[in-house]
């Protein structure tokens, strides 16, 4: 007789024993797949970088120096080397988290980029963030007014936002707020407000792409069953949008802004030369310039690692959102 009272009360603790279990499972076998991924993007960039035309040494000595100068500063950066060489020594100080010494700043090319990258990811989590708070109701608003005038006249914007080039866009605003209309600074990092033009450059792209992708899975829902049974129990239009509706589009739409956020991290290049914003784009821009290899592989690691872990957060956030999502093999 207490046998099977017993069962439910252990049942319970092994089921959830069970689902810990395939969740660190989950997350053991996608950072095996992130570290290989990153490691093969590391190694192609070494093969590349290496593969393109210039020489470090004559773009460190200048035009105007002698070949033994260069064959001297070669030999002093470990070009002289075979290729297979260099590979093995950067293998070795990946290891230790020694990427080199930089060639333009004469300092280890790590502690190079992380002293640029809080400014990358100013810009970025503010841009995404000015995403998430104006495209989530846009496109739920074109959807409650799917084929209407109104909803054609969004799209039409939306599509002016997608089509207009990060460049151009920057430019144009900097040329009516902060030369017309001198609001903000035009370029540069001194105050809280030289963040709002670059943010605003970023985010124009990332609302248009969103909201639309919004909308599409917020007309899919409308017109579902459940929507429908809900609408015949009495529920009211808010309720249904915002706690039913949206909350079934809520993966997608977590999927695009996670996506958006990390493709940011490595995509923001353009409008930082454009605002002259210290971040890791400029610091990007200069080592290609320079062709330092050290730089270039160190900012490659570090904006490949965030973007993994963004996308690893992403998926362990899809179980919060939906419950009958579950990770790790042998779940449902």
């Amino acid at each position: 007789m207490i046998a099977p009272a017993d069962e439910p009360t252990t049942a319970a603790p092994a089921k959830a024993r069970s689902r810990s279990a395939g969740t660190a499972r989950y997350v053991v076998k996608r950072l095996g797949q992130s570290a290989l991924a990153i490691f093969l993007t590391l190694t192609t960039v070494f093969v590349l970088v290496r593969m393109a035309p210039g020489d470090p040494a004559y773009a460190m000595a200048g035009p105007l120096a002698s070949s033994e100068d260069i064959e001297r500063i070669r030999q002093s950066m470990g070009l002289d080397q075979s290729i297979v060489t260099q590979y093995w020594k950067y293998l070795q100080g990946l290891l230790q988290l020694d990427l080199g010494t930089s060639y333009s700043f004469q300092a280890p090319a790590f502690d190079v980029v992380l002293d640029r990258l809080p400014y990358t990811l100013t810009l970025t989590v503010a841009s995404i963030g000015l995403t998430t708070l104006l495209a989530i109701p846009l496109g739920v608003w074109m959807a409650r007014r799917a084929d209407t005038r109104r909803e054609l006249g969004a799209n039409v914007l939306t599509i002016a936002g997608q089509s207009m080039p990060d460049f151009w866009t920057g430019l144009m605003l900097i040329t009516l707020f902060a030369v017309v209309l001198p609001i903000f600074p035009a370029a540069g990092f001194a105050t809280w407000s030289s963040l709002v033009l670059p943010m605003v450059t970023v985010a124009i792209l990332q609302i248009a792409l969103i909201s639309r992708m919004v909308r599409r899975e917020m007309v899919g829902a409308f017109s579902s069953q459940y929507a429908t049974v809900a609408r015949a129990r009495g529920v009211s239009e808010r309720r249904l949008v915002w706690r039913y509706a949206l909350r079934n589009s809520s993966i997608p739409v977590l999927t695009a802004l996670g996506t958006r956020f990390a493709s940011m991290l490595n995509g923001v290049v353009v409008v930082e030369v454009v605002f002259a914003w210290p971040g890791v784009g400029s610091l990007v821009v200069r080592a290609l310039e320079t062709r330092d290899y050290p730089l270039i592989q160190a900012t490659v690691l570090v904006t490949a690692v965030l973007a993994v872990l963004v996308q690893l957060l992403v998926d362990l956030c899809y179980p919060l959102l939906d419950p009958r999502v579950r990770l790790g093999k042998g779940t449902s």
